[in-house]
């Protein structure tokens, strides 16, 4: 199982962090060690005194696939969630300042959150979800499918250019603008529309 994140998907994120739109999806890897499942707690690591939450729409694809078309993506994915991309910001940007790899921002254990997945089909269609993310009860990100730069079926049909998709493999498909900070003592709780999806504490 593969978890392939994109960065830059939204062109209001990338401007809060100074970041340019790429031409073409930025990709990039987590290990299955970096899943967070069934709301536990989140615990922050002792190497980053800045970890900031990315609230994204996550889709799970359900068959092998190689270099597929656009047209034809959707027939590989059916189920929907919506999950978060920890990341070590302080961490991040002294990598990409050295111009470096981001995994060890990205990529430790537990920074992949998932929430329940559900049939796409009971909470609509994947160009047109609306999603957010309370923080302490606060919404601090809320957004709609629609406004990512690559779409779904984009960001799939690139990714199988080079990488095999195969059952079970996670795609996360970029945060939009909102992201901030997480301290021990905060919960967060993640939507699709009205729907929960996830619910947990760092500690």
């Amino acid at each position: 199982m593969k978890i392939i994140c994109v960065g830059r998907n939204y062109a209001a994120h990338a401007k809060e962090l100074n970041n340019a739109v790429e031409e073409e999806p930025v990709i990039f890897l987590k290990p299955d060690s970096a899943l967070l499942i069934n709301n536990k707690d989140f615990y922050l690591p002792d190497f980053s005194n800045d970890i900031h939450y990315e609230t994204e729409i996550v889709v799970r694809i359900n068959k092998a696939v190689k270099h597929i078309e656009e047209k034809f993506a959707h027939r590989y994915y059916d189920s929907v969630t919506v999950g978060i991309d920890f990341t070590a910001r302080d961490l991040q940007s002294i990598l990409k300042a050295k111009g470096l790899p981001w995994e060890r921002a990205k990529a430790f254990d537990g920074s992949a959150v998932i929430g329940s997945f559900v049939p796409l089909a009971d909470v609509g269609i994947i160009s047109d979800l609306n999603f957010s993310m309370k923080l302490n009860g606060q919404t601090v990100q809320s957004a709609n499918s629609s406004e990512m730069v690559f779409s779904v079926n984009k960001v799939i049909s690139f990714v199988s250019r080079f990488i095999t998709l195969k059952t079970g493999d996670l795609i996360f498909t970029g945060t939009p603008q909102g992201v901030g900070p997480v301290k021990a003592g905060d919960q967060l709780m993640g939507f699709i529309g009205d729907r929960e999806m996830f619910n947990f504490k760092v500690k």
